[in-house]
């Protein structure tokens, strides 16, 4: 079953939480980048670690990204090195947490900040 992937911009979409299955599909999509927003054990022993998911993304060719973040928890310095990660990765970026909507406010609080800053 394909995964659930929502477009933001055409350089960057988010999904809910991949597991390292996914990421031979993630890359045949032409993703170049994967981030994983989201921390490791919050969803119990029966989410990936980060770790694994890092060796499964590099194995498939993908750039792997871990900034993990708490969910209404966001600080000015995450959205910094969002902006930072933004910059400096391959593109197309997918970047994943539980449902995929804390990676999309990631995202928003990032490109809000650059607007503020030009």
């Amino acid at each position: 079953m394909p995964l659930q992937v929502v477009a933001l911009t055409p350089d960057f979409a988010v999904s809910p939480q991949l597991s390292a299955d996914d990421f031979a599909w993630v890359s045949a999509q032409g993703f170049k980048t994967v981030l994983n927003n989201r921390p490791d054990g919050e969803g119990g022993g029966a989410q990936p670690l980060s770790s694994g998911l890092e060796k499964a993304a590099k194995a498939a060719g993908l750039q792997y990204v871990y900034l993990p973040v708490v969910s209404g928890a966001m600080t000015p310095a995450q959205i910094q090195t969002m902006r930072d990660v933004l910059a400096t990765s391959a593109k197309p970026m997918l970047a994943f947490c539980r449902s995929g909507a804390r990676s999309a406010q990631l995202f928003g609080l990032a490109q809000s900040q650059d607007k503020e800053l030009s």
